[in-house]
């Protein structure tokens, strides 16, 4: 993949942190490199769920997420990405960020089968969504992340990344790609 913005595309427990993190073990990128709402979240919040789950705190970690993406790549420097951005909004703001640099954006999508995703957020163990949330969230990358729509957005490639229903692991499925 070339060197700029790789947005991670998929509903919570779809795989994403641990395919970066099976990315990172690999050396195939660089810790630094992603850029976690979850880990802002919890830097910014702790463990405190009143503070963290308002709206007001949803803007404060998105505006944290772009400043590091913005810094990274104004340094020259690829970002990933490591949020749901189930949605056209959430991914219109990085893709404009990528585009203030002229940067590629690369979008990995994690599109589990629901049964599998569900079975995926019962072994998390987190309580911060319920199964329904997982659901809502599922349904929107069916209506709105297709590869065909994320390339009509402005991603300049569009991977599907393997999981559990091709019975691949998160390392494995690191092995497929490699990184400018």
């Amino acid at each position: 993949m070339p060197a700029g913005l790789v947005v991670l595309v998929g509903p919570p427990a779809s795989g994403k942190t641990s395919f970066v993190r099976a990315l990172i073990a690999r050396r195939q990128i660089d810790a630094e490199a992603v850029v976690s709402s979850d880990e802002i979240r919890a830097e910014l919040f702790g463990t405190s769920p009143t503070e963290a789950d308002s709206d007001a705190a949803d803007a404060r970690i998105f505006e944290e997420r772009d400043r590091r993406i913005v810094a990274r790549l104004a340094a020259g420097r690829s970002a990933v990405a490591e949020s749901t951005n189930v949605t056209p909004q959430a991914r219109a703001r990085l893709i404009a960020i990528a585009r203030s640099f002229n940067a590629p954006v690369t979008v990995l999508r994690f599109n589990p089968d629901v049964t599998d995703l569900l079975q995926q957020y019962t072994e998390r163990g987190r309580t911060d969504l319920t199964p329904a949330d997982v659901h809502a969230y599922a349904a929107t990358m069916a209506r709105d992340a297709s590869a065909d729509q994320l390339r009509s957005e402005g991603a300049t490639t569009v991977h599907d990344v393997p999981g559990r229903r091709q019975a691949t692991t998160p390392a494995e499925a690191a092995a497929h790609f490699s990184f400018a």
